[in-house]
């Protein structure tokens, strides 16, 4: 049985995750870690992860981006898996994630979503067919609570997306002071924030009279759930390296 230690664990995605374990016979959470310890499950909740000795096979985290660099220091002293699957993180952080990665094993997401996976599977080689003619516009949508914008996924999505154009794209994201015509040479970024939105993401490819659309909706905070628990499965064996859903997709097909 897998034993996970869940940083956010009173969050939205931590609840959540609490719920979707309890129902499983090959997986427990072990520990919460909050920076108010409430106890809202049948697990013990500390205020900090060190205060925590016991055993644990994965770290996953769904915390604040300001706490990451303290669960870094405590895996990479334990050598414990961490799944990473907030986002708002620093460049800095990004790369300490990086060097924490030759010593654990370490799987960073924007999204946990099996789908996603596959939009961004989608996108990278609708961008090979048509980048080099096409104009690209990624659009997201999440609830009225959520903090960054654009969204990691939809951030995501444009990394993918450059590194799939024959040409450097610049990352467009207020055109509101612009008074020129749209080069080719971008890719506009869109955040709409409204209700309780789980997370839509939208890539437009808009050329000379058509126009494609690649999109993924997410009806339920149970399917990030579902995927942070196949990363656990799929973590917990590994060597140490970098790690994330392309190559979860790929060990599973």
């Amino acid at each position: 049985m897998r034993k996970i230690g869940l940083a956010g664990c009173n969050g939205r995605m931590g609840r959540v995750i609490t719920q979707m374990a309890a129902a499983r016979d090959d997986m427990k959470i072990v520990a919460g870690f909050e920076l108010v310890p409430n106890k809202l499950a049948d697990y013990p909740v500390y205020a900090d992860v060190m205060e925590y000795q016991g055993e644990m096979d994965v770290l996953v985290d769904f915390s604040a981006a300001s706490a990451l660099d303290h669960h870094i220091a405590y895996c990479v002293e334990r050598r414990i898996p961490i799944l990473v699957a907030a986002t708002g993180h620093s460049e800095e952080q990004l790369a300490a994630l990086r060097e924490a990665s030759s010593k654990i094993p370490v799987f960073k997401t924007a999204n946990l979503s099996l789908g996603v996976a596959v939009l961004d599977d989608l996108v990278r080689r609708a961008t090979r067919l048509l980048g080099a003619d096409f104009d690209i516009e990624v659009l997201e949508r999440h609830h009225n609570q959520k903090l960054d914008a654009p969204s990691g996924t939809a951030m995501s999505l444009a990394r993918s997306i450059q590194e799939e154009l024959p040409f450097e794209a610049e990352l467009v994201y207020d055109r509101h002071e612009r008074r020129a015509k749209r080069p080719q040479k971008e890719i506009g970024m869109h955040a709409m924030r409204g209700g309780t939105i789980v997370g839509e993401h939208e890539v437009m490819y808009a050329g000379v009279n058509e126009t494609i659309s690649i999109s993924h909706s997410a009806q339920s905070r149970e399917v990030f759930a579902a995927g942070a628990l196949h990363a656990v499965k799929f973590l917990a064996d590994r060597e140490p390296g970098m790690y994330d859903m392309r190559a979860l997709v790929a060990a599973v097909q």
